[in-house]
């Protein structure tokens, strides 16, 4: 646990560790905000669209503008394909985050741990965004700041991981030029100049947040992150090959089925405004 009185949080993997069957009070939703389960006939089951993106192939940007278009009318939500970002840094940015939280003794994680009383705090915690009398998330995370440049300090980050620093800032690197490349094909699809909306966002604030889910013992009460959505421009998520991940479409949630070399974007409240 924390020093920091009443701000004093558990790890979530921690008390998963420590074999609690029966999940705390604090976790516990109330019954209209707990997890809808999918329906045997298929509602609640339809996927987001997924778009290919020719790897940004001029040839084919006709298609994905239009695409992309209907997606974010129909859905805010998308899955994205030949997006550039190379599979093999994808993939060793979920194998240094699952190291993190799998291999790295306890002790050594709260050396990177969030400031409790701070809503914008970087670092490990499990409580973001929240006050203390809301119902906590059944997660685990890590923040990194990482734009502008002038944001990332690879210092707070963890360096008892192989390559953790470098992967982290790569990756930040790739989804800043994916993430320009979308806002302007969203902005191509509603007739507006290709540089519009990142110039109305101005300049990049990116974090990169990696979340860890440990098994809950009482899932049908609780929720590994409740429904909200993103303060920003634009979210790109990639998941790993377990599903949970749900989007609200026409008062309806929906599955988003894991694809593996797929990210998935979703437009933020300052694209949406």
């Amino acid at each position: 646990m924390e020093a920091g009185g009443r701000n004093t949080i558990m790890r979530v993997q921690s008390l998963v560790q420590a074999g609690l069957a029966e999940i705390p009070s604090q976790y516990i939703q109330p019954h209209e905000n707990r997890p809808i389960v999918k329906k045997e006939n298929g509602v609640g089951v339809m996927d987001i669209p997924v778009i290919d993106l020719f790897g940004f192939d001029l040839n084919h940007r006709d298609l994905v503008r239009k695409a992309i278009g209907e997606a974010c009318r129909e859905w805010g939500a998308f899955h994205v394909t030949n997006h550039g970002v190379p599979i093999e840094l994808m993939n060793q940015i979920r194998s240094v985050g699952l190291s993190f939280f799998n291999d790295c003794p306890f002790k050594d994680k709260l050396k990177y741990a969030c400031d409790p009383t701070s809503a914008a705090s970087e670092g490990y915690g499990s409580k973001m965004l929240v006050d203390n009398c809301s119902v906590l998330d059944w997660r685990d995370y890590f923040d990194h700041h990482t734009l502008p440049l002038s944001r990332r300090n690879p210092s707070r980050w963890p360096n008892f991981l192989p390559n953790y620093r470098e992967v982290v800032g790569k990756y930040s690197d790739e989804m800043k030029v994916l993430a320009q490349k979308l806002l302007g094909l969203i902005s191509e699809s509603v007739g507006l100049p290709s540089s519009c909306i990142e110039d109305s966002v101005g300049e990049f604030y990116q974090n990169i947040t990696i979340s860890y889910y440990p098994p809950c013992p009482q899932p049908d009460l609780t929720l590994g992150l409740q429904s909200h959505s993103d303060m920003g421009a634009i979210t790109l998520l990639i998941q790993d090959q377990v599903e949970g991940l749900q989007v609200l479409k026409e008062s309806q949630w929906f599955t988003v089925q894991p694809l593996c070399d797929a990210i998935v974007v979703i437009l933020s409240d300052q694209t949406e405004l």
